[in-house]
């Protein structure tokens, strides 16, 4: 066993902080939607790209970062920290005021520099942690959740300010992100081999069914995660129990909702060194879809209980998420780590595009976001079904030390 690195804790601590920062600008335009749309009479299909923009520029920059080893070429810190800065700036062309087209080009840029902020940062962490990486992971991923639910959390306290506030402070949170990265943290003692994105190999990870099955799950997590995230304001603000609810407003419920995902990554870090990963994420996947289904039901009731099914949601729904990760990481080949990690994660943000593009329509559809989340339910069902039938491989022996 590898000794543990001194100053790991403050280390991980350091880089949570700089995620945060960084992914503020993820969903600083959703968190602004209604304000977008009445500015520039956007249609919720518009606005629903402005989104998705971000999503896809994610997916092109990953693969790109991989394809050309820029890893191998810069230092995390300094890849983070360039990252970090063009985030800051891309997500400020919305204070310009660029037509629809300028909004889009905008977020796919913001989505782009994000690539170089997350993935990173994950490996950067794994040079300072071996025993223990899945509560680490698990705790990198709720940081980044935290970090997607500051602009509902600014536009919340905002109250009637001005959007260009949240937009400013989304920025000045990748600014500060920067700095962290630039001149605090370093790489660990634990040197790690960074991804490599060999388009030849995909077949390879393709064809090896425990790499299917672990994949198959986390595009079930995928499918409903980052549509709930995207549309919970939407659906709060429409909901007549969520205005008149224990955490106010809609802003600060959508923050509180998000952000309870923290509680949600520290607790499947934990239970997934202690349980085992595969134990772990079809138990959060069977909580997260059933709140998806159960929270029309919510939808007039009392305030508390609508909230209450939404908190849930939010610990339930990503608490998982960094535990997909883990799993693949111990069950590739360790020549295609990189390459499994990166098909993962593309063909999970390429799937939320989908996800994140259909429930507007559906809302259209119904004359309403009452029953909307239903249509999210497919998702962890599948996803459930992938790692339990992954956990009756011999194969899933290799998951958390044996425990599965």
């Amino acid at each position: 066993m590898t000794d543990p690195a001194p100053g790991r804790w403050r280390a991980l601590a350091l880089i949570c902080a700089g995620v945060i920062g960084a992914m503020a600008c993820w969903f600083s335009t959703t968190a602004i939607g209604p304000d977008l749309v009445a500015h520039w009479a956007l249609s919720e299909g518009q606005a629903a790209w402005l989104t998705n923009a971000v999503q896809i520029g994610f997916v092109l920059g990953a693969l790109a970062a991989s394809a050309v080893n820029l890893p191998d070429i810069l230092r995390m810190t300094r890849l983070i920290t360039v990252a970090a800065l063009l985030a800051a700036l891309a997500n400020a062309v919305v204070l310009l005021q660029p037509g629809f087209g300028g909004l889009l080009a905008a977020r796919l840029a913001t989505g782009v520099a994000l690539a170089g902020v997350y993935p990173p940062a994950l490996k950067l962490m794994a040079t300072w942690f071996v025993m223990g990486r899945g509560l680490a992971m698990g705790l990198l991923v709720g940081a980044l959740t935290l970090g997607s639910a500051l602009p509902h959390l600014l536009r919340g306290l905002g109250g009637g300010l001005d959007w260009r506030l949240v937009v400013a402070g989304a920025s000045a949170g990748a600014l500060v992100s920067a700095a962290i990265f630039g001149l605090a943290v370093r790489e660990g003692p634990h040197g790690f081999a960074r991804a490599r994105f060999d388009p030849r190999q995909t077949l390879r990870v393709l064809r090896d069914r425990p790499l299917r099955l672990a994949t198959l799950g986390y595009l079930g997590h995928m499918w409903e995660l980052y549509a709930m995230w995207a549309w919970f304001l939407a659906y709060a603000l429409a909901a007549p129990a969520a205005g008149e609810g224990p955490l106010g407003g809609a802003s600060l419920l959508t923050f509180a909702v998000i952000a309870a995902g923290v509680i949600g990554c520290a607790l499947g870090g934990w239970l997934s060194d202690r349980i085992g990963r595969c134990l772990t994420t079809a138990g959060m996947m069977a909580v997260s879809g059933g709140c998806a289904a159960l929270i029309g039901w919510a939808w007039g009731g009392p305030p508390w209980l609508l909230a209450l099914i939404a908190l849930v949601w939010g610990i339930s729904i990503v608490g998982d998420s960094a535990q997909f990760s883990a799993a693949v990481s111990e069950l590739a080949d360790p020549r295609l780590v990189g390459t499994a990690l990166t098909l993962q994660l593309a063909l999970g943000f390429a799937l939320t595009v989908v996800a994140i593009w259909l429930l507007p329509l559906l809302a259209m559809a119904l004359g309403g976001w009452r029953w909307v989340f239903l249509a999210l339910v497919p998702g962890p069902a599948v996803g459930v079904w992938a790692m339990l039938r992954l956990r009756a491989l011999p194969q899933a022996r290799a998951l958390a030390g044996g425990r599965r």
